[in-house]
């Protein structure tokens, strides 16, 4: 059977990363240690002769830049990127921009940890009054997707991340990765678990401490969507 080439990475660190604070749909930057290990990431794909055909992100910097620096390092400055908010990390609602720790404090370490860890449960939304509300819903990136403002998430479990991002896999990935074509995907945490939960067929969840940022997960993708870990 044959097989076929994907490279999903997380992207590098950022201010907000460092602090340990909810980052989502809050368009930070990369740190220059993010940048730093962008760099190194493309270094190491460049050593294993990789060529991509395609590359796909989120609309949020942290993910773009990312990509960039990578594509930079291998000189492939010139191979298409595509961005999409189905690709953003997981829309933590009302808990945008608060430190975890502190949330524990007030919450509780185990409700902190459902809001996190679960498939299925959703962070309170965010509302009008919340201090990144407009920043995020008045950016002019999300009045250009293709749903309407209202219907953009105000807050999401990991399910909710699967089933927005699935259709994009669908339509427009995965065409692409079972064409032949070497795919790299610069995307965030939980999106890209939860595409791996629902590439690999697991019930599992994959935990933060095993998506460090920027670490490059090399995938060989076969006929039947499943994935499975490239031999070393």
């Amino acid at each position: 059977m044959s097989k076929y080439k994907l490279i999903m990475l997380r992207h590098g660190e950022g201010a907000w990363n460092k602090e340990n604070r909810f980052c989502s749909w809050v368009d930070q930057k990369l740190n220059s240690d993010g940048m730093e290990e962008a760099r190194n990431c493309g270094k190491q794909l460049k050593a294993l002769n990789f060529e991509f055909d395609r590359v796909f992100t989120s609309v949020l910097n942290r993910s773009i830049h990312t990509a960039w620096l990578i594509l930079e390092e291998l000189g492939q400055e010139w191979v298409p990127v595509e961005s999409s908010w189905r690709l953003n990390e997981r829309h933590y609602g009302a808990l945008i921009g608060l430190n975890r720790e502190q949330m524990a404090l007030n919450h509780g370490e185990e409700q902190v940890r459902l809001w996190r860890r679960s498939y299925s449960v959703t962070p309170p939304p965010i509302e009008e009054s919340h201090p990144y509300y407009h920043e995020i819903y008045n950016d002019r990136r999300y009045k250009v997707c293709d749903v309407p403002l209202d219907q953009l998430p105000r807050s999401e479990s990991l399910k909710d991340v699967l089933e927005r991002l699935l259709p994009y896999w669908n339509e427009k990935i995965a065409p692409e990765v079972l064409s032949g074509k070497t795919v790299l995907i610069s995307a965030h945490g939980n999106s890209s678990r939860a595409l791996l939960k629902h590439l690999e067929g697991t019930s599992f969840l994959v935990n933060d401490s095993e998506l460090e940022a920027i670490q490059a997960a090399i995938k060989k993708v076969e006929d039947q969507g499943k994935v499975k870990k490239a031999k070393k």
